[in-house]
């Protein structure tokens, strides 16, 4: 028994530091890819879903990178867990105990929602996006962590408090998270129907080219491989405007888009990301220029395109 009790107050002398250089590491992965998004390049990353993930619509909030909220969070862990190890000394001994009493129920609450929110991206990778991302797994993983050691790094006085509240913050968390996609992805003019989601309204308008390369894509069996929620798929929506869009040989392949053909898009192996284009037999990946696709597709009308 006095083995098991010396072990575990060992867990309470390292765990503050512990959970410190886990957010450190959260902190500077989060940053380097915030730094890569604003400079619009491509993580480094063994796995080809990272770029497919970092340029979806989850990978950003409102415009602002994902990964930057991320790397506020865990440099908060990190000011919470390591501040009150800078206070030395015997006369700061009690102002020490006071600040590391006040902090552990917040690096709960912390490494919490930081948890939940890791777990639903994970579920959004496995089921919306359908890719591998590292960088995503890695930081479950750190927010996992810090969770264990937030439980398990001190002795808690009121544990049905400890659950109470992580039961209210991982609420909390999941339904926040659930309402700012909602909103942020479709957006105040996005549409919907009973058939699903079909995302932001196309806002520019198109002029006779437009419509005409649309309708001979369309003709000659070209399709458009995208989800609603992609913003490179928006913006290649934009490319053709409002009237072409209807004439778009687009194919729907979120499970919750309207008139979604995920069966079929699941059956194209050469489908890496969203949108893909395939024209006479070639496969085009990303946003396409109006020219490269009349290019590609043989168009031989007029090329005066507005957008």
């Amino acid at each position: 028994m006095g083995r098991r009790r010396k072990e575990t107050r060992g867990i309470y002398r390292w765990s503050r530091p512990a959970i410190g250089a886990i957010a450190t590491v959260g902190a500077l992965g989060t940053g380097y890819l915030t730094v890569i998004k604003l400079m619009g390049g491509d993580a480094a990353c063994p796995v080809k879903g990272c770029d497919q993930v970092l340029s979806s619509a989850y990978a950003d909030v409102f415009g602002i990178p994902l990964t930057l909220f991320g790397c506020l969070a865990y440099l908060s862990m990190v000011a919470l867990s390591l501040g009150p190890l800078l206070v030395s000394g015997e006369a700061s001994s009690k102002q020490r105990q006071k600040l590391e009493n006040l902090t552990w129920p917040l690096l709960f609450i912390g490494s919490t929602g930081m948890m939940v929110f890791s777990g639903y991206l994970m579920y959004l990778l496995a089921t919306e996006l359908r890719a591998a991302c590292l960088y995503c797994i890695v930081s479950a993983g750190l927010t996992l962590a810090m969770f264990v050691l937030t439980l398990l790094g001190r002795q808690w006085d009121d544990q049905g408090a400890l659950v109470f509240r992580g039961v209210i913050m991982g609420m909390v968390t999941l339904v926040a998270t659930i309402g700012v996609y909602s909103i942020s992805i479709n957006g105040p003019t996005a549409t919907a129907s009973s058939g699903g989601n079909s995302g932001p309204a196309v806002t520019n308008t198109s002029g006779p080219a437009e419509v005409a390369l649309a309708k001979h894509l369309k003709e000659v069996d070209a399709k458009m491989y995208g989800a609603y929620w992609c913003p490179h798929c928006f913006d290649q929506k934009q490319l053709f405007g409002q009237d072409a869009k209807e004439y778009m040989p687009y194919i729907e392949c979120a499970d919750d888009g309207a008139n979604s053909q995920t069966s079929l898009c699941r059956s194209v192996p050469e489908i890496t990301g969203f949108p893909t284009w395939e024209v006479n037999g070639q496969f085009l990946p990303g946003t396409q220029t109006l020219a490269q696709l009349a290019e590609a597709s043989g168009y031989q009308g007029p090329t005066d395109f507005k957008n």
